[in-house]
């Protein structure tokens, strides 16, 4: 996760890891925002990709790695709080496909509100495979 250049320009942390679930979170940017100053789509996709992407990555096999193939996002609500949290858990481990569902949430202090859902189709590759 750390050498992920994304997720570090998004601000993003590792909340929680676990099998086939993960947990991730991002401040607010002004950086980040759309033209009516919420948090723009795209980064919250971004952080869903990679909540999906590391959730699937916990149930591979040890020298794998993991890209998304394809997923479908849905924008529930705008993207307006101080924080962004996106929770996913695979919901079909598959040798190599998985599917996972993650689902993005705007965190303030008076509780969390759903802005997104994503389902994502995971592929597993060898490391070796991989160029970059």
């Amino acid at each position: 996760f750390d050498r992920q250049v994304m997720m570090a320009t998004l601000g993003a942390v590792l909340l929680r890891v676990s099998p086939g679930e993960t947990e991730l979170e991002m401040p607010f940017s002004d950086r980040l925002t759309q033209q009516h100053g919420f948090l723009h789509g795209g980064a919250i996709a971004t952080l869903l990709d990679s909540a999906c992407g590391y959730a699937a990555l916990t149930l591979a096999p040890k020298e794998a790695a993991v890209l998304t193939a394809e997923y479908k996002v849905n924008l529930l609500a705008p993207a307006s709080g101080p924080w962004f949290v996106a929770r996913a858990n695979v919901l079909k481990p598959g040798r190599t496909l998985t599917v996972v569902r993650g689902d993005a949430f705007a965190r303030t202090e008076s509780g969390e509100k759903l802005i997104a859902t994503m389902l994502a189709t995971i592929m597993t590759i060898e490391q070796s495979k991989l160029r970059g």
